[in-house]
């Protein structure tokens, strides 16, 4: 997977993607990042990528040229399986998202910032738009981020344990069932007898009905959900 990054703060990238999974997926070189700054592409002798909006009022919009300029240089060098525009009027990014994009070859993610991005990109360009929640943020890197690690991670062969992502929360439309680790009995607390039981049936069974009842608890909202596609 190639994921290109268009922004104004490049910089802000550095930390999140030289860590963790990411790095490790693209030493392996399963997955590819390339930062982008749309200043580079600004025609303007300040390089400004930003003007006041039409109809007045608070705030700057990003300018259509610069970014047109780089998305038309970086689609004449390969096809994009999405072009996506990191907004917080976008549909609302989840896990059935990320499964689907995560075999894609090729997106580009724009960051916007100020009061948003000219209008007429967006109608032209982006053929995706999607939003972390419903909260704004001061731009749309941290955004960027969040679905960059969400679908790298799901990536064949960037993970230790390529199962491990299946019992994420979310995968099955349920939260994660509770989980321990040694030792057994910590100051008075035991881990659940059946956990130690080494029947994988059972254990199994024990986890899905954590898994209900604690999304049930939980997330009513995704436990409706699941009760009527089950």
């Amino acid at each position: 997977m190639r994921i290109d990054i268009l922004t104004i703060f490049p910089e802000m990238f550095q930390g999140p993607f030289d860590h963790s999974i990411i790095k490790r997926a693209i030493n392996k070189e399963i997955a590819e990042i390339h930062l982008h700054n749309i200043r580079d592409y600004s025609t303007d002798k300040h390089k400004k990528v930003d003007d006041y909006p039409f109809s007045g009022g608070a705030g700057m919009v990003m300018m259509a040229d610069p970014i047109a300029r780089l998305i038309e240089k970086l689609k004449s060098e390969r096809t994009y399986n999405e072009i996506i525009f990191m907004t917080p009027d976008g549909q609302v990014f989840d896990q059935a998202m990320a499964n689907k994009m995560s075999s894609y070859g090729n997106i580009i993610i724009l960051c916007g910032h100020y009061k948003g991005v000219d209008e007429r990109l967006r109608e032209k360009y982006i053929t995706l738009e999607i939003s972390v929640g419903d909260y704004v943020l001061s731009g749309g890197e941290i955004g960027a981020m969040i679905v960059a690690d969400s679908l790298i991670r799901l990536i064949p062969g960037v993970l230790g344990d390529e199962t491990s992502a299946l019992s994420d929360s979310f995968q099955d439309g349920l939260l994660s069932p509770p989980v321990y680790t040694r030792p057994a009995d910590y100051k008075g607390q035991k881990v659940p007898d059946i956990l130690r039981s080494g029947n994988d049936k059972k254990i199994a069974e024990w986890k899905h009905e954590q898994a209900i009842e604690r999304t049930k608890i939980r997330r009513p909202d995704l436990f409706k959900k699941y009760m009527k596609e089950d």
